[in-house]
């Protein structure tokens, strides 16, 4: 089963925080423009220098990298002249490495023989993808160049080693842009002349990534394969998949649109609505509970910065008398109990409820016992919260107060 959402985050958070050593990597640059902290994404270029990529005929190398201007990570792709930045997805996987690079999956399409008269086997046993999940991917990819047509441009870059995958189908196509730049011609007056022909070419290119997927073989889009390749879907898939993607290959009189491709996604769009929908109910659950964790680590950071605090207004008993020794008392209360025995007493859920009385200041009363245990104070949740606040207010105003002195 795939991780909760909450390990989801936590394992991109993970991935996002990575860092390199440079003195084991010193062709990483610690610094390019205002970008920092380079972490290679992809294996280095190779010492041939003569060996370029199949998408974009230059040498490219792809890093994570943190921008100087708002700390937050990008995904760098260099094209040995110009660099790219784009957003960071911590943890995706490109289609290719997820559904294409296993020999052994090849193998179905390449080797097997099939017929109309031969009984096909269950999907599932034939090495191919389960139907619904292809058409997750379809409207997932239609959506993204519907938007980039809308919008008078061209994807030109819909090709399974450039769509990223993250989690369990949820699809962004990387690399837009590039081509723009790398064919970009002063010579021509009308740059937007050719876009309705690389619209076009987007179309195909969509239909080449889906029939793959129905394959689970790049092979099934070679030329010399396509018969064969459109009998397999004939054979496993609906007539709605077969029609689309012969819809996207086959030549046309007339310009196509994305959106002519709706009605044979039909109903399905609403299952995919329903999927992302019952995935945000997931997720906003798990996020209720991450925002109450959030609220608790916030009281917790006011309450470091009170208890202890050495010297204060020149007075370094002000943390151990008046409301702070009532606070005092109960971080001791928190975190400091012991049991008969003397052993520590250590239990999670006495800490996130006495945090919520404090942060709802609750009429409820609690008894705090001081370190000698010759006193105990009986105070409600609403005094702890007044004094709590009083005196964080008053930490800050002494903050404010020097900030504004040292600017003047």
């Amino acid at each position: 089963p795939p991780p909760p959402p909450s390990q989801e985050l936590i394992n991109r958070h993970l991935i996002t925080m990575v860092h390199i050593d440079h003195s084991e990597n010193p062709d990483v640059p610690s610094e390019v423009d205002s970008y920092h902290s380079l972490f290679p994404l992809e294996p280095p270029p190779p010492p041939n220098r003569m060996q370029k990529t199949s998408n974009f005929s230059y040498i490219t190398s792809c890093y994570k990298a943190v921008n100087s201007k708002d700390d937050m990570p990008y995904c760098l792709r260099r094209i040995h002249a110009l660099v790219f930045s784009y957003d960071f997805h911590a943890g995706a996987e490109t289609m290719f490495s997820r559904h294409f690079n296993d020999p052994s999956a090849d193998s179905y399409f390449t080797k097997r023989k099939w017929g109309q008269h031969e009984p096909p086997q269950p999907r599932q046993h034939a090495g191919l993808l389960p139907e619904s999940l292809i058409w997750a991917y379809i409207v997932q990819l239609s959506s993204a160049l519907r938007t980039i047509h809308t919008a008078g441009l061209a994807c030109r870059v819909m090709d399974p080693s450039k769509i990223l995958i993250t989690g369990k189908t949820r699809l962004r196509v990387n690399c837009v842009g590039v081509f723009d730049v790398l064919t970009f011609d002063n010579t021509q007056s009308n740059h937007l002349a050719l876009m309705p022909q690389y619209q076009q070419a987007d179309l195909v290119s969509l239909g080449k990534v889906v029939l793959a997927l129905a394959c689970n073989s790049l092979a099934g889009i070679q030329r010399e394969n396509l018969q064969k390749a459109m009998e397999l879907v004939s054979l496993n898939y609906s007539s709605d998949l077969k029609n689309l993607i012969l819809y996207l290959l086959s030549e046309q009189s007339r310009l196509r649109s994305v959106n002519d491709i709706m009605p044979m996604i039909g109903a399905r769009f609403y299952t995919q609505l329903d999927a992302s929908q019952m995935r945000n109910d997931v997720i906003e659950e798990d996020l209720a509970k991450e925002v109450q964790n959030g609220r608790l680590f916030r009281l917790l950071a006011k309450l470091g910065t009170i208890n202890e605090r050495p010297e204060f207004q020149k007075d370094p008993t002000w943390s151990e008398t008046g409301d702070r020794y009532l606070l005092k008392l109960f971080r001791d209360h928190l975190f400091h109990q012991v049991t008969e025995t003397g052993s520590p007493w250590i239990d999670l859920s006495h800490i996130v409820s006495c945090l919520n009385k404090l942060d709802a200041g609750v009429p409820e009363k609690i008894s705090l016992v001081s370190r000698d245990e010759k006193s105990i104070l009986v105070v409600t949740y609403s005094d702890l919260k007044r004094c709590f606040d009083s005196t964080f207010q008053e930490l800050q105003a002494a903050a404010a107060g020097s900030l504004t002195r040292n600017e003047n």
